[in-house]
């Protein structure tokens, strides 16, 4: 009997580190396998150019993805960030028309911080709902947006700031090796700081890590700010690729860094995920786009797609932490 308790009770931890395994790489497989089918439905999929043009397409929304894993770690979210990305963009290209491109460029991201600074003060000090804070300010951004511009685009001329979208170094795209930079950073913080750290903590149990000792507001008004940064980085690249400010920019952003998110691992619920599954989902979503449109799959079939594949990512959500609790 004793034989036997002993053999089940080594057999127990190996079944749970495989289930773990394949929960954080899960998302690298798949990803690599729809690689692999559209390289062989397209002949066009697996070149040089294609692979640079996915990862700069990529670039906007995996950066928006890494802000966004930050939010959702502590269990909240942020359905501002798309709108965050317009207004960066048209304060970028606004302030350019008036002052030196880096000023713009800086003054861009800086409105983006704002904004998430005044979500996390509404969310952490005042104790609102983040999907309702984040849902009212998705308005209200927009609406600067659209004020600062009259409802027209505005046009970019600064050499300096259009290389930040559209620039290469050393044949690569600019808006790669800043994305590279996020994620690298992200990785730091969240694997070897405090502040990282008390993230997962507060996302696991907001009120145990409170009476810890954690500053849980401070920690959540900080990290909404990351999520709007990134977002106001996000924004003056985009504007830098299209050469244009345009307050109707970044519709949809929000629900491609959720879905990013969630297929790279990270629970809705908090406390559990990794910023490099993020970078694998971010990298899933921008293979499926490239990929049915070089398949000519019409527009309105890939947003079908890209829907379900959301609902899909939620609902693997659900099976993670339904197993997590076995």
């Amino acid at each position: 009997m004793n034989l036997l308790v002993s053999k089940q009770e080594k057999e127990v931890p190996k079944k749970i580190d495989t289930f773990k395994l394949f929960d954080r790489l899960g998302i690298i497989f798949v990803t690599l396998g729809l690689g692999i089918l559209f390289t062989i439905l397209s002949s066009d999929f697996f070149t040089w150019s294609n692979i640079i043009n996915i990862m700069r397409q990529t670039s906007v929304s995996a950066i928006l993805a890494a802000g966004m894993t930050f939010v959702i770690l502590t269990g909240g979210i942020d359905l501002s960030v798309g709108a965050i990305v317009a207004l960066a963009g048209v304060f970028g290209v606004f302030l350019s028309l008036h002052v030196a491109a880096p000023i713009a460029i800086i003054g861009g991201i800086l409105i983006g911080a704002l904004a998430g600074f005044i979500n996390g003060i509404l969310t952490a000090k005042m104790k609102l709902p983040p999907i309702i804070v984040t849902l009212g300010s998705m308005t209200y951004l927009r609406g600067i947006a659209y004020i600062i511009t009259g409802g027209y685009p505005l046009v970019l001329t600064a050499q300096s700031f259009k290389d930040l979208g559209s620039g290469f170094f050393v044949g690569i795209p600019v808006p790669i090796y800043i994305t590279a930079i996020v994620f690298i950073l992200s990785y730091i913080v969240l694997k070897y700081t405090t502040f990282g750290r008390n993230i997962y903590m507060i996302g696991g149990n907001e009120e145990a890590s409170r009476l810890t000792g954690i500053k849980v507001e401070s920690r959540l008004t900080w990290v909404y700010t990351i999520s709007g940064l990134f977002a106001g980085l996000a924004g003056v690249i985009l504007a830098g690729r299209l050469f244009t400010g345009q307050p109707n920019i970044g519709t949809g952003y929000e629900l491609d860094a959720i879905a990013a998110v969630v297929l790279g691992g990270t629970s809705l619920a908090g406390g559990v995920g990794t910023i490099v599954g993020t970078l694998f989902g971010a990298l899933f979503m921008g293979i499926l786009s490239n990929g049915l449109t070089l398949l000519d799959v019409p527009y309105y079939w890939q947003l079908v797609i890209k829907g379900a594949v959301i609902v899909l990512a939620i609902y693997v959500d659900r099976i993670r932490r339904k197993n997590a609790k076995l």
